[in-house]
């Protein structure tokens, strides 16, 4: 099972971004996924999550309001658009598959089974 992230690239301050989450799996609406982000120099840190039932997402504070996490399983992709983006938001960001039905759990990475490459986002000051 491979992922597939994209979207990412260069951006001012105040800008927006989509990215994209593409796998197969996901057409069977029995995974939840889940983005994360890693800074340079930093740990790997949770952003945001959609439960595999495609009620409300889960965002960690420092997103929330300017994230949106949503998924179209028609198309088997997983979007995180990302608006009034932030220095502080530069980072590579990777998606996961996770088969957990709690949701709290997906704010865990060992939650998630299967990773996909992350896509690199820099906003500029």
């Amino acid at each position: 099972v491979q992922l597939q992230a994209s979207g990412g690239g260069l951006v001012q301050a105040g800008g927006s971004l989509k990215l994209s989450c593409a796998a197969s799996i996901f057409a069977t609406s029995r995974y939840a996924v889940g983005w994360f982000r890693q800074a340079p120099g930093k740990d790997y840190e949770f952003v945001a999550a959609i439960p595999r039932n495609n009620h409300n997402g889960l965002y960690e504070n420092s997103v929330k309001g300017r994230f949106t996490i949503s998924r179209d399983n028609t198309e088997n992709v997983v979007y995180l658009q990302m608006n009034n983006l932030k220095p502080e938001d530069t980072a590579v960001y990777s998606c996961a598959a996770s088969s957990t039905i709690i949701l709290s759990s997906l704010r865990t990475r060992s939650m998630y089974t299967y990773w996909g490459a992350g896509t690199q986002v820099t906003v500029s000051s």
